[in-house]
């Protein structure tokens, strides 16, 4: 489990086709000798197993459903990444409740600047926008943010400067593909509506 609070923003470094998967090697900022051998990691919203570590890098790999259902099909060497290591047992919950399992990809229509924040307008593909709702919360890579207009298949962001310059969140411009999780508690709350 994760909580959307981006702790380090790494950098692919290489990314290799495997007999089984496809490997990538990311460079971080994380103390790499603190990091088990199949440890969780967050890599821009989805939750990836460490196979290997070396100072100042790791590497996962990922299966075929994941780079289908995700951003990381059309990762390359030099991409950064947003990270987040596993929540604790006693961490604080600074985001929200994120399992790290990519539910679908958004576009970005739209990013305005609105005094020192942006405005971030996504189009959501069907039928996952009906999890969205105004004030809640939604993972965008893998970083946890409040939903502030909902309209059919498109939902607005508001990212604060600080969210803007930490995270992977600055490159965005329309057209950018991006990883969703919608709120657990959505998710769920739907689950029991149509089997009610």
């Amino acid at each position: 489990m994760f909580t959307g609070i981006v702790t380090d923003v790494g950098r692919v470094r290489a990314v290799r086709d495997t007999n089984r998967d496809r490997r990538f090697e990311i460079e971080t900022g994380f103390d790499t000798a603190t990091i088990a051998i199949g440890a969780s990691i967050s890599h821009a919203g989805c939750c990836l197993t460490v196979v290997e570590t070396g100072p100042g890098w790791f590497a996962v790999e990922v299966s075929g459903e994941t780079l289908a259902m995700s951003t990381l099909d059309g990762w390359k060497e030099g991409r950064r990444v947003n990270l987040e290591r596993a929540a604790r047992l006693g961490d604080e919950l600074g985001g929200h409740i994120v399992s790290g399992h990519v539910d679908g990809v958004g576009e970005v229509l739209s990013v305005e600047s609105e005094g020192g924040s942006h405005r971030v307008r996504i189009r959501v593909p069907k039928p996952l926008h009906r999890f969205i709702a105004p004030k809640g919360s939604i993972a965008v890579e893998g970083v946890s943010l409040t939903v502030n207009a909902v309209e059919d298949d498109v939902f607005g962001v508001n990212l604060i400067p600080h969210t803007w310059d930490v995270t992977s969140l600055g490159e965005l411009a329309a057209g950018s593909r991006v990883n969703l999780e919608i709120d657990m508690l959505a998710r769920y709350l739907a689950r029991f509506q149509e089997t009610a």
